[in-house]
């Protein structure tokens, strides 16, 4: 089996002294009326060989409807997620607008085994969260991907805290366990 590989965008900001960062809650029947653990950093597949910083810059723009901020841009790094997909993600400061956030649709069966097509948005709404609230609304699998966005590197929680997540080489080369200075200071795209 190949493994799929997915890449995204976390947007952050400072609002009243507090990091904030952009979720985009999944669209479709599944999540429609759920909302702890039903978020996700705006990301999509992509096919072995594509440039995943560029995937992650498509994606964004098929799941918000807006062209993704001009960077630049911090690899965050990969994680490998309980159903085996391997997600990269790259930081960027924006103070993006998320109620024009506008998605790209998918098709499905719906409802189950009765024939019909329906159309669903990727995405039916993004919003920004501080650190402790995006942490519940976060899918589980994506939760390490906040740590390095803000500042205390004693308050970071570990990789290991989360079940079914585990570290992946990253692909620029530091550590996943390095604080937000050292990773602002290097590797900006």
């Amino acid at each position: 089996m190949v493994q799929k590989h997915s890449a995204g965008l976390l947007l952050h900001r400072m609002r009243d002294e507090r990091s904030q960062v952009l979720l985009a809650h999944m669209g479709g029947p599944f999540w429609m009326r759920k909302d702890q653990g039903a978020w996700s950093i705006p990301k999509g597949e992509f096919e072995l060989g594509e440039d995943p910083l560029t995937a992650a810059r498509r994606e964004f723009e098929e799941e918000l409807g807006s062209p993704p901020p001009l960077g630049p841009y911090r690899a965050l790094g990969s994680i490998k997620a309980p159903g085996g997909k391997l997600v990269t993600v790259w930081a960027v400061e924006s103070d993006f607008d998320a109620s024009k956030a506008v998605s790209n649709t998918f098709e499905i069966e719906w409802p189950p085994r009765s024939g019909l097509l329906k159309s669903f948005p990727e995405v039916d709404r993004a919003d920004w969260f501080t650190l402790d609230v995006a942490r519940t609304k976060l899918v589980k699998s994506q939760i390490p991907f906040l740590d390095p966005t803000h500042e205390p590197a004693a308050t970071r929680r570990r990789l290991n805290e989360y079940p079914g997540a585990v570290q992946t080489a990253a692909p620029t080369g530091w550590a996943m366990d390095r604080s937000l200075k050292q990773r602002l200071d290097v590797d900006a795209v």
